[in-house]
């Protein structure tokens, strides 16, 4: 069985990707170190934006264990200018998977991209993993694997978000909203 803390970063003074924790965000961190601290993590990988690595800094720190990052779980670009009307458009991209923005990115391929990095880490030897992303593609991951996760349940995401995503040898696959 692999076990894996999905978790979505803390509150952000910004989203590109050298965008800080706020103070709430920092305090947020320690209370998600706070929670996860008891729970067997082997091993941890992130984002490389500065707000994914700050927010399981507090944990990897504890745990004593390095922080390894990944290119595949950066925030997915919707576009590659200012929107006004992003909420709509990003709205449609869930339900038009291919809907692809100039210069941005369809959620078909953000999706396959985070999938890609958690199937990497399934077939690593650690069995249970904390895996911090940001909103738009954690919410294209759990897509991916309950078929039904959508806009709504995106707009209900926290900063932070946690979801257990429990993998059996058989194929199945658990998941589970873990933060409250």
């Amino acid at each position: 069985m692999k076990r894996f803390y999905l978790i979505r970063h803390c509150k952000a003074n910004g989203q590109e990707p050298s965008a800080e924790l706020t103070e709430e965000g920092r305090q947020q961190a320690e209370q998600l170190a706070d929670v996860l601290y008891d729970r067997p993590i082997d091993r941890i990988v992130t984002s490389p934006y500065l707000r994914a690595v700050s927010t399981i800094q507090p944990l990897a720190e504890r745990l004593g264990l390095p922080i390894y990052q990944d290119d595949r779980l950066c925030e997915r670009v919707l576009a590659s200018h200012e929107l006004p009307d992003w909420m709509d458009h990003l709205s449609k991209s869930f339900d038009d998977l291919d809907l692809k923005l100039p210069g941005g990115e369809s959620s078909r391929e953000a999706m396959n991209r985070g999938v890609s990095a958690i199937k990497d880490l399934i077939q690593r030897p650690e069995e249970n993993m904390a895996v911090v992303t940001h909103g738009n593609l954690m919410s294209l991951i759990l897509k991916h694997y309950t078929g039904s996760f959508g806009f709504k349940a995106w707009s209900r995401l926290t900063n932070p978000d946690v979801y257990l995503l429990e993998f059996s040898s058989s194929g199945g696959t658990d998941i589970q909203r873990f933060w409250i």
